[in-house]
C-alpha cells in the first residue's frame, strides 16, 4: 500500500574526499571524468509503456520509510513547491524498498527522482531507469569537502560516474538492554566486559550474552537473524568474505577457510540453546518485539529502530558495535537518491535533487531519528546524535561508517538470497551435531546456481544465446 501526497504551490578505506566538485571528485576518485561512459553509452531504457504527459513544472519524488519520514517528506516538499517559481512535487511514499521497486518496475509510478537501494543500483541501471549525476550536480556547484565519506561515493558509482547521490548510511550495530546488560556490574564480578562504547571483542560479546541469560527471569542473551545478511558481519569481522573473487562474483565463500573458521566462532554462540531465543518463541512473536519487552538482551540492528525502542516503555537500551573477532567490520544499507533516464524536466529534477541533499532537508530528516545521514557534517552533529536521548552511544553509528565492507554490484541480490537462506539458517537452528564443511559447500553451490547458471551449450560446445520472450 502507498500513500501519495501532493505539495502544491509557485569497504573500509577511511580515506575523505577533499573539497572538490562532484565531477572532480570523479576525477579523484575514478579515474578521469573524460573516460566516463557518454549518455549514448547507457543500457537501453526499459520496455516500459511511455507514460502519460505531464507539465515540466509537476515533479514526482518516490521515497519510502516511516510514518514520520514520510509525513517530513511531504512537508518539506510542500515547503519547496510554494518556494519554488518552476516546479510543484508530489511525494509518493511506500512501505519499504521492495514494495517501492515493484511498483517502479512495473510502471505502477513514474518518478522523476526517487530513493533506491544500493543493492538494487546494478537492476536499475540494466533497466536503464536512471541516469549518472555527476556532471549535473556539478554544474549546480555541489561541493563534498569532508561532506560524503569516499566509500559512500564509490558505492553508487559505476563506469566511472556518480550513478544516484548517497543519502543514508546506516551500519549494523548491537542493540543491548541496559538493565540485562550491565558491563559495571560484570566488572564488579571479575567479568569481561568492554571498557569503551566503540569497541568489544567477540569474547567481551559472548560473556555479555551468558550474563544476561536467567532462566529464572525467562531472558535469553543473544539473537542474530540466522540469514545471510545476519550473519555477513561477522563473517568480515572474523576474517572471513563473503563473495569468492570475480568481478562480478560467481560464487559465495562459505566453503572458504577464511570463513569457515569466522563461522565455527560465531556459530559456537548462536547455536548454544540456552543463550538464544528458541524456535517456539520466535513463533510467538519476533525477536525485535521480545528486546521490546525486555526479555531479549541483544540484538543485531540498524538505526531505523530507534524511535520505535524510544517509544518503548521501560526499555532502557544503548547500542555497541558488531565485536571485532579478528577484525573491526560490518555492514549495512546504502540508500541514495537517483534521477530517472526520462524525467520531466531534467533541469527541474536535478534541481530537485539538490535540494534532497541539502541541510534544508537531510537535518529535519536526521531529527527522527530514525536514519543515519551520509553528510558527514549532520552525522556529526546534535540533529543526529541528540544529546539526552537513546541510545546515549549513538556515536557507535557514525563510528562503524568507516568500518562498513560495500558488496559488489549485483543485479541478483533478492534470487540470491532466496537460493541460500534457508541453507545459511540452518547453520544456526539445524539441531544436533553441525557438518559446517558440508552445509558451506551446499551454500556456495546454490549460489553458483544464480550468479553463474551454467550457459546453454551448442553441439559445437559453444555458448548459445536463449531466445528471447
Amino acid at each position: 500500500m502507498r500513500v501519495t501526497a501532493v505539495a502544491t504551490g509557485s569497504p573500509r578505506g577511511r580515506a575523505r574526499l577533499r573539497r572538490a566538485g562532484v565531477a572532480a571528485t570523479c576525477v579523484a576518485l575514478l579515474a578521469t571524468l573524460a573516460a566516463c561512459t557518454s549518455e549514448d553509452d547507457q543500457p537501453p531504457l526499459s520496455p516500459d509503456p511511455v507514460p502519460a504527459p505531464r507539465a515540466e513544472d509537476q515533479l514526482t519524488l518516490a521515497v519510502w520509510g516511516s510514518a514520520i519520514e514520510v509525513a517530513t517528506y511531504e512537508r518539506l516538499m510542500a515547503e519547496y513547491s510554494a518556494r519554488s517559481d518552476t516546479s510543484e512535487v508530489e511525494v509518493v511514499a511506500f512501505a519499504d524498498r521492495e514494495e517501492a521497486m515493484d511498483a517502479i518496475e512495473a510502471g505502477e509510478v513514474r518518478p522523476d527522482v526517487f530513493m533506491a537501494s544500493r543493492r538494487d543500483l546494478s537492476r536499475l541501471r540494466e533497466d536503464g531507469r536512471t541516469i549518472p549525476v555527476d556532471e549535473l550536480l556539478d554544474e549546480r556547484f555541489v561541493e563534498f569537502g569532508d561532506g560524503y565519506a569516499r566509500d559512500a561515493l564509490l558505492a553508487f558509482s559505476a563506469d566511472q560516474r556518480l550513478q544516484c547521490m548517497p543519502f543514508e548510511v546506516s551500519p549494523t550495530v548491537v542493540y543491548y538492554n541496559k538493565d540485562l546488560v550491565d558491563f559495571e556490574r560484570m566488572r564488579e564480578r571479575g567479568l569481561d566486559a568492554p571498557t569503551s562504547p566503540n569497541r568489544w571483542s567477540f569474547e567481551q560479546f559472548r560473556e555479555a550474552a551468558e550474563f544476561a541469560t536467567r532462566p529464572r527471569r525467562g531472558t535469553k542473551g543473544v539473537h542474530v537473524d540466522p540469514s545471510l545478511a545476519g550473519l555477513a558481519p561477522f563473517v568480515y569481522a572474523g576474517g572471513g568474505d563473503l563473495f569468492a573473487d570475480g568481478e562480478p562474483p560467481t560464487s559465495l565463500a562459505f566453503s572458504e577457510e577464511s570463513t569457515r573458521e569466522a563461522l565455527e566462532r560465531t556459530l559456537a554462540l548462536l547455536r548454544s540453546g540456552p543463550l538464544t531465543l528458541s524456535d517456539s518463541q520466535l513463533e510467538r512473536a519476533s525477536a525485535l518485539e521480545w528486546f521490546r519487552r525486555g526479555k531479549l538482551a541483544m540484538i543485531t540492528g540498524d538505526r531505523s529502530w530507534v524511535p520505535g525502542l524510544r517509544v518503548t516503555q521501560g526499555l532502557e537500551f544503548d547500542v555497541m558495535p558488531i565485536p571485532t573477532i579478528e577484525e573491526t567490520a560490518t555492514t549495512g544499507e546504502l540508500i541514495g537518491f537517483c534521477l530517472a533516464r526520462r524525467p520531466v524536466s531534467l533541469s527541474g529534477a536535478a534541481d530537485l535533487l539538490v535540494h534532497l541533499i541539502s541541510d534544508d532537508v537531510v537535518r529535519p530528516l536526521t531529527r527522527s531519528g530514525s536514519l543515519v545521514p551520509a553528510n558527514q557534517q549532520v552525522a556529526l552533529s546534535e540533529d543526529f546524535l541528540q544529546p539526552g536521548r537513546l541510545p546515549e552511544s549513538a556515536t557507535v553509528f557514525t563510528d562503524s561508517v568507516d568500518d562498513m565492507v560495500i558488496p559488489p554490484l549485483l543485479d541478483s541480490w533478492g534470487p540470491l538470497q532466496r537460493a541460500v537462506d534457508e541453507l545459511v539458517a540452518s547453520l544456526v537452528t539445524a539441531p544436533g551435531v553441525l557438518d559446517l564443511e558440508t552445509v558451506t559447500a551446499e551454500i556456495d553451490l546454490a549460489s553458483q546456481l544464480v550468479l553463474a547458471p551454467d550457459p546453454v551449450v551448442g553441439e559445437d560446445g559453444e555458448p548459445v544465446e536463449e531466445p528471447q520472450d
